[in-house]
């Protein structure tokens, strides 16, 4: 145990080969379909994300299920989750944690903020004013939080999942670009399929029902994440990844392309991808499919930094067929 009373996973839990884990990826995505139904490919590129080790951002209307997402996911880990609900008047001691004076031994002592969890759901992650999402910087890019001029870790795993509407919604301030920079992928869940809507009109309560026993422990998915990095990537790839970020520099239609950053994390989201199919190594498929889910939302175009996504999507495809693929 920690100091905040949660429960560190042991450091190593011996070599697990692909083979013996690969199932636990299908008993996650198993799970989270039985709530959020009709999004297989969604739950994939969601998977991607978390056994990549990075943070997502859930972007796409009120009422789709964005939150019941994250909520199911933390639900099947057996990890510490808390979720943090966004408003204007939220402030950073309300995310991070303050100090209390005790007047009877004349010390403070430290009340951690949500923060200080495996699974942090920050609903509504737009609504929060700039000043608070500031707040979380630090602890997204380097898994520590500074307080009152100490630093202090993060539990292991990290992990935050965000929702956010749709810029121009009431209410909203637009996440800074330093904000966007560190979210793996940001995804969209779109409106269900048909024949998905119809059965939700005879299970209202399909998204109520998110399963209370978890599957896969906190050592799982340390070493499903540790797995991910052993993936290989051919120095050819890796060079096709450089090449892809690069363009995003100098295309007509882009002010602002993607930072080194950019470049690790398509990196890791490629080796991710390959984990999930099922490979020890990666294609040049894999880039391609993470592509757009990695680097659209750290462009800003020349017609305006808020574009919509799906957009700035559509300048990664445009880019991607101007990259010549590793043969």
């Amino acid at each position: 145990m920690n100091f905040l009373g949660i429960r560190e996973p042991r450091a190593a839990i011996g070599k697990i080969s692909l083979d013996e884990l690969q199932p636990t990826i299908g008993q996650i995505a198993n799970g989270i379909a039985t709530v959020i139904r009709g999004k297989s490919a969604l739950i994939r590129d969601f998977l991607i994300g978390v056994v990549a080790g990075g943070s997502i951002l859930l972007e796409d209307l009120p009422g789709v299920g964005k939150t019941t997402l994250a909520k199911t996911f933390a639900q099947l880990i057996e990890l510490k989750f808390d979720r943090l609900q966004c408003t204007p008047d939220l402030l950073p001691a309300d995310v991070l944690g303050f100090s209390v004076y005790n007047g009877k031994d004349g010390q403070f002592t430290f009340r951690p903020g949500p923060i200080f969890c495996n699974v942090l759901l920050i609903d509504e992650i737009n609504r929060a004013s700039p000043r608070t999402q500031s707040a979380l910087l630090e602890a997204m890019a380097e898994r520590q939080v500074t307080i009152d001029g100490s630093s202090r870790p993060l539990p292991t795993p990290f992990l935050v999942i965000a929702t956010q509407n749709p810029h121009g919604f009431q209410g909203t301030y637009p996440l800074p670009e330093a904000q966007l920079d560190r979210f793996l992928f940001n995804l969209s869940l779109d409106y269900p399929d048909h024949e998905s809507e119809v059965d939700l009109l005879y299970d209202p309560e399909t998204q109520l029902r998110i399963p209370k026993a978890s599957i896969v422990s906190a050592d799982q998915l340390l070493e499903l994440q540790r797995l991910v990095r052993e993936v290989e990537v051919h120095r050819d790839i890796a060079d096709y990844i450089v090449r892809i970020v690069r363009a995003t520099r100098n295309h007509e239609e882009i002010q602002l392309g993607c930072s080194p950053r950019g470049s690790q994390m398509l990196f890791r989201a490629a080796q991710a991808a390959a984990f999930v199919t099922g490979r020890t190594h990666v294609l040049p498929d894999d880039v391609q499919h993470v592509a757009p889910l990695t680097l659209a939302h750290r462009l800003v175009s020349k017609r305006g930094s808020h574009l919509q996504h799906f957009s700035k999507r559509s300048l990664v495809d445009k880019i991607l067929k101007s990259v010549q693929v590793p043969t």
